[in-house]
Order: structure tokens, then C-alpha cells, then sequence
């Protein structure tokens, strides 16, 4: 466990509450349907991949990071919690995927920390299928994650104008490639209301 430095315990704590709580609040918010080939970009040591498995169902399940020892961490994780994933070893601005893999990727930040950030956006575009969706953390999110770090960091959107604002609540958003189905964003509302008795 976390043991008695205060650093470590403050990551557990964080990492706790990104997997059991952040995944499944964010999926719920934005609507996220079951059964899709789902990317995450920067997945680290693979905190989130479990929670997303079990809160997506996804067909696919894929994760990227350039760090090959979180990538270790991450393959052990999911090997335990019998998750079948991809893991690959990747820079997010030059991803080994060809065009239009993934119906959904996400990113728990990393867009904020890298350098040329538009050549991020444009990559997640490329792998996107066609009304594929991008779901990432707001500027209030990295605010709230990272108190000290630069305020004025923002996404350059007009690099990737084929990613077009889907929904938005105070911690995530999602950006659809092309024009969207509103009925993706509905379907989650729908089975809540499926058994309700017409008026």
C-alpha cells in the first residue's frame, strides 16, 4: 500500500479515487456507449484501464504511453484483472495505428503536459473513426489536478478543426470527428426512460 510517506500516500489516495470514482462519473456524464474500440493516450501504469474495461465494454481496448517502465506496471495490472488490452509503447504525436482505429480515445490530461500539443490533437483525429469522439479533462480539471501548474494552458482546437465540440461538463469534454449522431448522445438517457409508460 502507500506506506508512511506522505507523497505516496497522497498518489494511492489519487489514484484511488481516479479509478473508482473519475472513470465511471466521467462515462455517465458524457454519455460514453458500450462496446467500442477505446484508446487511452498516456495510460501509465494503467491506473484507469480496469475501470474503463468494466465501465465501457469495450470491443478494443488499447493504451499508449512513452514511458516503458508505467508500461510494465500497466501490463501487470491488467494481466491480474484479466483485461485483454493492447499496451503499446508510443509517442501520442506519432501513434503506430492506422487511420480511423479507435470509435473513442481518451486522455486524462496528457494533452496539457506535452510538447506541441496541436500535433497531439491532430494524431487523435487521424486515429479517430469517422464520428469517432475524444474525451478529455477540461483546464478545470488540470487546475484541480495540478494547483500549480501554468492557468493559461489551453488546447490549440483550430489544429484539429475536424474535432468538433460534442458536450461539455465541469471536469470533461468530448469533441466528435466530423458531424455526430445525436443519437450517441442520447442513448445512455434512453435506456434510463425504456421502461417507462408512454404519456
Amino acid at each position: 500500500m502507500a506506506g508512511s510517506n506522505p507523497q505516496r500516500l497522497l498518489l494511492h489516495c489519487r489514484n484511488v479515487l481516479h479509478g473508482q470514482l473519475e472513470v465511471g462519473l466521467m462515462a455517465r456524464l458524457l454519455g460514453i456507449p458500450d462496446g467500442q474500440r477505446v484508446l487511452q493516450v498516456g495510460c501509465g501504469s494503467g491506473i484507469a484501464l480496469p475501470h474503463l474495461s468494466k465501465v465501457c465494454k469495450p470491443r478494443v481496448m488499447a493504451g499508449i504511453d512513452i514511458d516503458p517502465t508505467l508500461l510494465v506496471e500497466a501490463k501487470a495490472r491488467v494481466r491480474e484483472k484479466g483485461i485483454g488490452a493492447y499496451l503499446v509503447r508510443a509517442d501520442v504525436r506519432e501513434m503506430p495505428f492506422p487511420d480511423g482505429s479507435f470509435d473513442l480515445v481518451i486522455d486524462f490530461g496528457v494533452c496539457y503536459h506535452v510538447k506541441r500539443p496541436g500535433d497531439v490533437l491532430r494524431e487523435v483525429a487521424r486515429v479517430l473513426d469517422t464520428s469517432g469522439t475524444f474525451v478529455y479533462e477540461t483546464p478545470v480539471a488540470q487546475s484541480l489536478a495540478h494547483p500549480m501548474a501554468d492557468r493559461t494552458r489551453r488546447l490549440p482546437w483550430e489544429d484539429a478543426p475536424s474535432l468538433k465540440t460534442r458536450r461539455r461538463q465541469l471536469l470533461w469534454a468530448s469533441r466528435t470527428k466530423g458531424e455526430f449522431s445525436r443519437q450517441w448522445m442520447f442513448d445512455a438517457a434512453d435506456e434510463r426512460f425504456a421502461s417507462a409508460p408512454p404519456i
